[in-house]
């Protein structure tokens, strides 16, 4: 067992993060302490643009997450179970905001299970206040002059601000 009874092992939590919102830093602060290690992996998906380069995101998350010990900040590309695989990470941890959620992320895992036998998946319900949040929305909202404010960590409000203009 790690420092304070907490398990020795290395969880994963992957997503684009295009932007970090306060939902999924809800996800990462909960699931932190459950870990010893929790890697916070940026995926590279060629086939969908991001607003944020790979760098910026990385800096977004490793600034929310400086606060958090056990937290690293990486990137990868392909396969999560791969990636999963190759730190020694047996869990996989995925943020479920309602059920629409619950339907993708079961056939995710499902495959993941299929291709990894090994690791397996926690899930996370995101806080009632965040259920309805997703980075697409907030580019959305921060592209026609919305406030985020509330919605993303205020070092993440900075740059969506310079993002618009």
């Amino acid at each position: 067992m790690g420092e304070g009874n907490v398990p020795d092992h290395t969880a994963v939590y992957a997503g684009s993060f295009d932007p970090v919102t306060n939902g999924h830093l809800d996800v990462i602060e909960r699931a932190a302490p459950l870990f010893g290690t929790l890697i916070v992996a940026v995926g590279v998906n060629r086939k969908k643009p991001a607003a944020f380069g790979i760098q910026d995101r990385l800096a977004m998350l490793r600034d929310v997450t400086g606060h958090l010990p056990n937290v690293r900040v990486e990137t990868f590309e392909g396969l999560l179970v791969d990636y999963s695989r190759s730190l020694g990470a047996r869990v996989i941890v995925r943020g479920l905001r309602a059920v629409a959620d619950f339907e993708y992320e079961t056939q995710q895992v499902l495959m993941n299970k299929r291709l990894g036998p090994e690791i397996e998946t926690v899930f996370l319900v995101t806080s009632a206040q965040y259920s309805f949040l997703s980075s697409s929305l907030v580019k959305e909202v921060a592209t026609l002059g919305g406030s985020v404010e509330g919605l993303v960590p205020p070092q993440v409000e900075k740059r969506l601000k310079n993002f618009r203009e």
